[in-house]
């Protein structure tokens, strides 16, 4: 379950950027466009309505931006000061890193409570109540969206979806840490495919990559190291 979870959180995360980037990039694209007197082309990018591409994308990046950091969490790539707690010894550091994790988990918990009556009273209750054919009482059906006219509960609704997800998080943090005494950690200076402490040269590095790709095309590796014995000799030199 918790696998299907992470990749469920990768691949929300990666579709929002793909979306964004493809439609900032037909966005620029038309607005330039529209700009080049060429005939027919020009009267039918200004047919297109663009508009709703900057609002869209704004709420892309605030849906990605909290998945996001639920998978900083995971993943341990949020800015930490631990100075003072890295002083400390056994028991009191881990006391202070699970107090740290508490709040945690009780901040993003009550984001998540505050944000889903929000939406929940912003025209959520609404909505469903119609949908069920219930009276809708007090409820109100709640605004929209300028350019798109979507209900902006839909929208918002990332706070609290996000902020459980971030708040489930902590909790798994916690869990392990209590259990291994282990945090989540990321180096940003690690190379993927690259051993610890190994350093390579321009040269190398683009050897490298070209018996990759001879690789991916077909050629084995040991056929193109029998092509190209110099690669061999540098690694027989480490």
């Amino acid at each position: 379950m918790g696998k299907i979870i992470d990749r469920l959180e990768e691949f929300i995360i990666a579709t929002l950027m793909a979306v964004a980037t493809v439609v900032i990039f037909v966005s620029v694209v038309h607005r330039y466009g529209t700009g080049f007197a060429i005939p027919g082309v020009q009267d039918w990018l200004l047919s297109l309505d663009m508009g709703w591409a900057q609002e869209f994308c704004i709420i892309l990046f605030v849906w990605m931006a909290k998945f996001g950091a639920a998978y900083g969490v995971r993943t341990g790539i949020h800015v930490g000061v631990d100075l003072l707690i890295n002083t400390l010894t056994n028991k009191p550091r881990a006391f202070m890193i699970q107090l740290g994790l508490i709040c945690g988990v009780v901040f993003t918990g009550v984001i998540g409570v505050f944000g889903a009556m929000f939406i929940w009273e912003n025209g959520m209750a609404y909505q469903m109540l119609t949908a069920f054919g219930m009276e809708v009482g007090e409820h109100f059906e709640g605004p929209t969206t300028p350019d798109l006219e979507w209900p902006t509960w839909m929208v918002y609704s990332a706070i609290p979806l996000g902020s459980f997800l971030m708040c489930f998080r902590f909790v798994q943090v916690m869990i392990k840490f209590a259990r291994t005494g282990e945090l989540p950690t990321h180096d940003h200076g690690h190379v993927e495919g690259l051993e610890e402490g190994e350093v390579l040269v321009l040269g190398e590095a683009i050897e490298i990559a070209e018996q990759r790709e001879h690789a991916h095309a077909g050629l084995s590796e040991r056929e193109w190291e029998k092509q190209h014995p110099a690669v061999d000799d540098k690694k027989e030199e480490k």
